[in-house]
């Protein structure tokens, strides 16, 4: 559902370009809304939330999905944790759909869908243990990982029940906008991938704002 935000870009008190392939791991406080900016169309941004006052409780995809009963999540959409919590709510939404189906690439998996020679390509699993090796004070460690929303992913369901990566539909300038319901731990990977449609074969910067 496209729900456009009436924020402006000049009223936000945060922002910050994420490279292609980089991550971004932020604090964001209860009642504050942060949007997630697609600046060149077509990129994937592979996010996992967390209770930042007890980073146990964390996003659940299995939650979230049962609650709303639809696979997508747009405008409209509460978040739920593993303890079935609201965390955030998509509050406007200007791409449509995004998934939460998908998982995050790895070395392992780009190994298992495109070649062996894929291994050591840099995946979405690698800048998040990054980020967990680099802000030990968070408490995250790798046993943290778990499901993620692949913001501007399109990830079809087929008729079968199978999954399949597609060209994106996104576009420079669509965004997605998030309100937060308790002090929540964001931690983005700026997907790298290259090997499938998601980022177009070539991943850009996304860029991240906060407002009170």
């Amino acid at each position: 559902m496209i729900v456009e935000s009436q924020k402006q870009t000049a009223d936000a008190i945060f922002s910050e370009v994420v490279p292609a392939g980089d991550y971004f791991l932020k604090v964001v406080k209860a009642g504050q809304t942060f949007r997630i900016l697609d600046l060149e169309g077509n990129q994937a941004a592979d996010t996992l939330f967390y209770n930042a006052d007890d980073v146990s409780e964390r996003y659940s995809a299995m939650d979230t999905i049962r609650e709303q009963g639809n696979v997508y999540l747009t405008a409209g959409t509460r978040l739920l944790s593993n303890l079935g919590n609201e965390m955030l709510t998509i509050v406007a939404d200007t791409c449509g759909r995004h998934d939460t189906l998908g998982g995050a690439c790895a070395t392992e998996s780009n190994t298992v869908r495109y070649d062996l020679e894929k291994r050591c390509m840099h995946a979405c699993r690698d800048s998040w243990m990054l980020a967990v090796a680099e802000h030990e004070e968070l408490g995250l460690t790798k046993r943290d990982i778990t499901h993620n929303i692949n913001f501007f992913m399109n990830v079809p369901v087929t008729a079968q029940g199978g999954l399949t990566f597609e060209d994106g539909i996104s576009a420079p300038g669509k965004y997605v906008e998030m309100t937060t319901a308790m002090d929540v731990i964001v931690l983005i990977s700026n997907c790298p991938q290259l090997n499938n449609p998601c980022n177009g074969y070539n991943p850009t910067p996304v860029e991240v704002l906060i407002w009170n």
